[in-house]
């Protein structure tokens, strides 16, 4: 009898399996977004194959339709400035999957071992053993739960930012790029650190489902810890994310690696720096020699040292680029630009504006780059190229600006103020053209104006 509730118990064990194994490894609903965001030049991670409840492959043959034509065709330019906007909630959903798989994974694979080991057990101990697989099970199937409220949630957010983009129409084009401003300056508030005048703003325009809010939450816990020296956070995002971080050759964790380091030499804890430099920093030894050997040496050279070349390693300044780098990093990893947005649309518009002029004590003051803060803005942007019209008469030869405008005859052909006095001095004031030989006199000439 006991034995058939240890089989009954383990039917339930791989009932469980073969459920929430297909549930999360089916991967038709999470292509669908792939191919709505147009996401072809993206860099896309490998998802698992699905299987249906008997656990035969699915052949999956996905012919998606050409998206819609837009009802504006000048918005074709603007949208694609939009790339971050879809890419951003896309790589969370992504991301949210691959955690949910290798839970999964994990927990199937100690369930299955299990399951293998209670054969070998007396009755007793495998009725024991199956409950407390059974009750692991219980306890997956709640994260699994709540994973999917958060795939849900994200899909939500795609749909929603979908749906944003394809409501542009001429009607309610005012309305829409009022929206696209405060979605701007949101991210801008994001990237600044003022969180809660973001969230404020997102909330009582309510932009929730096409803002970040979200994501950059994530990336403060870890920029609040780096700031007050703390690497914990930061290390375990890495652990996270360790295989897009592969694949990108980031340096994130190394640096980590060795600022944590730096923090035992500090604190005059050597022992404790060498044993933590043989199980965390020997292993990039292969890739990052010198930068090793020159942390290393801090050992011997200790906090105070008045070397140049082991003392910057001890300032405070070392956690501001770490900061940095992770933004950098972080940004990278969910598509985003490394500029906020605010400024790339500022720098659009002052590149068309920015001359040699504007840095002129005597510049208008409606010129925008009369202002210091659009000034540095515009500091790393090129001069705009300026076309000068150039106009040579056809009697002289000389070059007519402002100094010797030129003036335009009846019959609609210009020549230099100059030459048309001189001409006017000889034929007592007839002006005679020499390409037609129309005769007029100067109150007949019209002046030209050169841009």
């Amino acid at each position: 009898m006991k034995l058939n509730k240890c089989k009954i118990k383990a039917n339930i064990i791989l009932f469980y399996f073969l459920k929430y194994k297909h549930s999360l490894s089916n991967p038709l609903s999470n292509l669908r977004f792939y191919f709505l965001l147009h996401c072809s030049p993206m860099e896309m991670d490998s998802l698992p194959n699905g299987n249906n409840a008997t656990g035969t492959p699915i052949a999956v043959t996905l012919n998606p339709a050409p998206p819609p034509p837009s009802n504006l065709p000048q918005l074709t330019e603007s949208l694609k400035l939009e790339h971050q906007f879809l890419r951003v909630p896309f790589e969370h959903y992504k991301k949210t999957l691959r955690a949910n798989h290798r839970a999964v994974e994990k927990e199937m694979s100690a369930v299955i071992s299990g399951v293998n080991e209670a054969a070998d057990l007396s009755p007793d101990d495998a009725v024991n053993h199956l409950n407390s697989l059974v009750s692991r099970l219980q306890g997956l199937k709640r994260k699994l739960e709540e994973g999917s409220r958060a795939e849900h949630l994200q899909a939500q957010k795609c749909r929603a930012r979908l749906d944003h983009l394809e409501s542009a129409d001429a009607e309610n084009m005012p309305e829409w790029n009022n929206t696209r401003l405060k979605r701007i300056l949101v991210d801008y508030m994001l990237r600044m650190s003022y969180y809660d005048t973001a969230v404020k703003l997102a909330e009582s325009s309510n932009l929730q489902d096409l803002v970040d809010i979200d994501v950059f939450q994530e990336a403060k816990k870890v920029i609040d810890a780096l700031q007050n020296k703390d690497v914990a956070p930061a290390l375990a995002w890495c652990a996270d994310n360790k295989s897009r971080l592969k694949k990108s050759k980031s340096k994130l964790e190394f640096q980590l690696r060795l600022q944590e380091f730096i923090e035992l030499v500090r604190a005059e804890n050597n022992l404790r720096a060498i044993t933590y430099a043989r199980k965390y920093l020997a292993p990039w030894g292969a890739t990052h020699m010198k930068e090793l050997q020159r942390v290393l040496a801090t050992l011997a050279f200790k906090k105070d040292t008045e070397c140049a070349t082991y003392k910057v390693l001890f300032e405070d300044k070392q956690w501001d680029f770490l900061v940095d780098q992770f933004k950098q990093e972080f940004c990278k990893l969910y598509g985003m630009t490394l500029e906020p947005l605010l400024n790339i649309y500022l720098q659009a518009g002052l590149s068309a504006l920015k001359t040699p002029y504007c840095y002129e004590d005597d510049c208008t003051k409606e010129d925008p780059l009369s202002q210091e803060a659009f000034r540095t803005l515009a500091l790393p942007l090129p001069y705009s190229k300026q076309h000068h019209s150039k106009l040579v008469c056809y009697i002289t030869k000389e070059l007519m600006d402002t100094e010797n405008p030129p003036q335009v005859l009846p019959n609609g052909y210009v020549y230099s103020t100059k030459a048309l006095e001189e001409m006017a001095k000889k034929n007592n004031g007839r002006i005679i053209c020499p390409r037609t030989g129309l005769v007029c006199s100067d109150t007949d000439l019209v002046k030209a104006y050169i841009s």
